[in-house]
């Protein structure tokens, strides 16, 4: 059985799809999203660097930072902002749901709102 969006939020993946400190790059409603799984939780921002428009999924996630591959700058997932340069401005961030349960549960993401 397939889980029921949370109403304002679009379902972004199966949990199942999301390793573990891995980013999964998903388009909602034309929105570019970054979804990780990292420390237990799961966190979705937008997947555009602020300082040089890249893909943010295609770098690397630790200690619940996402890197820009391209010039080395982290944000935060659970606030989108910048650890330091070159970036100065965060990324947004939005809120996630988590529907149903074990192998079957469902990652849910609102792009219209931020967190």
């Amino acid at each position: 059985m397939t889980a029921a969006a949370p109403e304002g939020f679009l379902r972004a993946c199966a949990l199942a799809d999301l390793e573990e400190d891995v980013p999964k790059r998903v388009e909602l409603d034309g929105v570019p999203v970054s979804v990780v799984r990292t420390e237990g939780e799961v966190f979705a921002i937008n997947d555009i660097c602020s300082h040089a428009n890249v893909s943010l999924s295609e770098g690397e996630v630790e200690d619940c930072q996402i890197e820009c591959w391209l010039h080395g700058s982290s944000f935060d997932l659970r606030t989108g902002k910048p650890s330091g340069p070159p970036a100065v401005r965060p990324v947004p961030v939005y809120p996630v749901k988590i529907e149903g349960d074990g192998e079957a549960a469902a990652v849910f993401v609102s792009v219209t709102q931020e967190s």
